[in-house]
């Protein structure tokens, strides 16, 4: 896992939520192996959200940090829960003095069609993948902005975790992809707002082999290699940048992760424009005017990412 006292985050604690299993996991052990010590935060529950209080995964990575050398402890509440996330940064505080780098990465999925889906798979969905987000980096904002205003110099990081379907909607996912929608927006207001307090705010949206997307991913590989693009441990070295000191220039970013393959995502741009100067458009003149906005042939759906 390499020298703790050496890394480039020797001395810095992180919070990692949904950090039992799959890119939680791997993020966790990346952070440790660079010097953090962890919060490991599980509650046990199933990928749809349901169960809960099975702490094997938090105590399992939390023993791996330590057989590796690495300063951890484990965390069961849910990150949705407002005691819960506000116990999670007072749990790193008071375990390890501080709290330098939050990464929300706890997410569930509860699929359905936007005609089918029920009350319950909207909030269940929206209460872990969007409130989760939130409450932690709400709760870690505060403490970084008392520091702050005590004098201290604060070092803040925060990484999200959205995703490409997020960005272009996905058929079957409305819950799903509107909560990871909502995370990009809450990626670019709160660094915005944080950046006098010296935190960056980013965010990834990976493409990886989970528990939660395994029915949907398979293992692929080039030809010519064994690389499996799909692993979890490609995506984690982006949020070890994002979290550490040669990122500190970096704020309200997106990047999308996949195998060998790192991008900034832009956000929401004007494509095409008519103006009727000075006067407002009637709605026949709107229809006259449509291909305009849209050229014959090009889709109005929403363009997807290559190869997704």
């Amino acid at each position: 896992m390499g020298d703790e006292r050496s890394g480039p985050l020797h001395g810095r604690v992180a919070v990692v939520t949904g950090a039992g299993r799959g890119l939680g996991r791997s993020h966790a052990l990346l952070l440790a192996s660079l010097g953090a010590a962890i919060v490991v935060n599980d509650p046990g529950i199933d990928g749809d959200g349901d169960g809960g209080g099975d702490r094997r995964p938090a105590d399992a990575v939390v023993a791996e940090i330590e057989a590796a050398g690495g300063r951890a402890v484990a965390n069961l509440e849910s990150c949705a829960s407002w005691p819960g996330a506000e116990g999670l940064v007072t749990q790193a505080v008071e375990t390890f003095g501080s709290l330098d780098i939050v990464v929300n990465n706890a997410g569930i999925l509860r699929d359905r069609m936007s005609f089918s889906m029920s009350e319950q798979d909207w909030d269940a969905v929206m209460d872990v993948n969007l409130k989760g987000h939130f409450a932690v980096s709400r709760f870690a904002a505060a403490h970084w902005r008392e520091r702050a205003k005590s004098g201290e110099q604060v070092y803040g990081r925060i990484v999200n975790t959205t995703s490409e379907a997020g960005l272009m909607g996905l058929t079957g996912q409305v819950n799903y992809v509107t909560a990871k929608a909502g995370v990009g927006a809450l990626t670019m207001a709160m660094a915005r707002e944080l950046g006098k307090y010296g935190v960056t705010v980013n965010a990834i949206a990976p493409r990886a082999r989970t528990r939660m997307t395994a029915s949907a991913t398979r293992r692929t590989s080039v030809a010519s290699s064994a690389f499996d693009d799909r692993a979890p441990e490609n995506v984690s070295p982006v949020v070890g940048w994002l979290a550490g000191p040669d990122a500190a220039h970096i704020t309200g970013q997106i990047f999308h992760v996949y195998g060998s393959t790192v991008s900034v995502l832009g956000g929401w741009h004007v494509e095409r424009t008519i103006d009727a100067h000075d006067r407002a458009w009637t709605a026949g003149e709107l229809s006259e005017q449509a291909r305009s906005l849209f050229p014959e042939g090009a889709s109005t759906l929403p363009p997807g990412l290559g190869g997704s």
